[in-house]
């Protein structure tokens, strides 16, 4: 088993997902594709669900486990999120794969802009973008350069903890939510207590937890998180809807002066295969922080962020897929079907004497054909 896991890892798999009553399956470049050629029974499905699951009592109390998170790793290959859950009254697993080579910007291929605002010595920064878009990853690099380039104390609030952080000129605390703190609000409030200078929370998922985080930006923390948004201004006005509609005008004068910058993404199809992430990057300026203040400009925001391009190194997913076409890493379709507005895309592209021809990234079914033939009948 961990032989197939290993291989579809080395041929790039992101996830892979195991049924009862289904072959395994790995998610290879963004398509799912069958692992095996022999449908796998229910108390195989256990038997490696025993394998992945850290604690005993849990074990022992496996028939009763409705939802599960944990993380497992193979030497020399890499960590798995792993996620074990019922469906029709049977276990399934879903593993997310994690590199142990922690990611810089430059491997990410991310704009050289993200080094810069991991450098920010305070405020909020949020990484936002629909599950599987690589949010993970990009806040592991910009905790990386961190590591790399200041000599500060990191606290991780993770679940579960994904990449594992060695300490270099920071020293970086890694919690697990459940095994080292009993929940993201709980640690948080906890985390202000341990002298810390940036604080990482895996994902911001209620009010207190939102509070909280703003009051440690305010308090001169630089505090990195996620949201599961599509863009600044949905973020935004995420957070702003989560507080009571009294609450609302003074968060947004919170959230004005500590927000530092979002950094949204989604992952597109490269033309040689495989995939990289589009990035909408909005840094406050005073501009953006008066319409933060103000919900009647917040339509202003997009319009700001693709002006201040030059200037201040922001850009809009339109702006990053174009730049993507021209060097030819994603093709003029894929990267149109990303677009924020379709047509307008296909209209900027003809005014910059784009060509609008070619087609979508070759190669996945070639490697889908290697993987099967390589793993049919394991």
């Amino acid at each position: 088993m961990q032989e197939l896991f290993k291989a579809a890892v080395e041929r790039g798999a992101s996830d892979i997902h195991i049924k009862a009553g289904d072959f395994m399956r790995a998610r290879v470049h963004g398509i799912l594709q069958p692992l095996t050629q022999q449908k796998l029974t229910m108390e195989q499905v256990k038997g490696i669900a025993m394998q992945l699951i850290p604690h005993q009592e849990d074990k022992d109390g496996f028939d009763k486990l409705l939802d599960y998170d944990c993380s497992w790793g193979i030497p020399g290959v890499g960590r798995f999120r792993v996620n074990i859950m019922k469906q029709r009254g049977s276990p399934m697993i879903v593993m997310r794969a994690i590199p142990i080579e922690i990611p810089t910007v430059e491997d990410l291929g991310l704009p050289p802009i993200i080094n810069k605002i991991s450098a920010a010595e305070r405020g909020l920064i949020l990484v936002t973008g629909v599950t599987g878009s690589g949010k993970s990853s990009t806040m592991a690099a910009m905790i990386n350069w961190i590591n790399r380039n200041k000599q500060v104390h990191v606290v991780t609030l993770e679940n579960p903890i994904e990449f594992l952080h060695r300490d270099n000129q920071s020293s970086i605390t890694q919690r697990d939510i459940g095994t080292d703190t009993d929940s993201f609000s709980t640690g948080l409030r906890a985390v202000l207590r341990q002298d810390p200078d940036v604080i990482l929370i895996g994902e911001m998922r209620d009010k207190i937890t939102i509070e909280t985080a703003l009051k440690a930006a305010e308090t001169g923390h630089l505090v990195i998180s996620t949201l599961h948004t599509k863009n600044a201004v949905q973020t935004i006005s995420r957070i702003i809807a989560v507080f009571e509609p009294s609450e609302q005008e003074m968060i947004r004068v919170r959230l004005s002066e500590s927000l530092q910058a979002v950094v949204s993404q989604r992952l597109v199809q490269k033309t040689e295969g495989g995939r990289c992430a589009a990035m909408e990057v909005m840094l406050m300026t005073s501009t953006i922080r008066d319409c933060v203040r103000d919900p009647d400009r917040m339509e202003e925001i997009p319009d700001l962020i693709e002006e201040g391009r030059s200037v201040y190194g922001s850009q809009t997913f339109d702006q990053h897929l174009m730049e993507l076409v021209k060097s030819e890493e994603v093709s003029f379709e894929v990267a149109k079907a990303a677009a924020n507005n379709p047509s307008d895309f296909d209209l900027k592209m003809n005014m910059f004497g784009s060509a609008t021809g070619g087609s979508r990234p070759g190669g996945t079914t070639d490697l889908a054909d290697e993987m099967s033939s390589m793993m049919g009948g394991q």
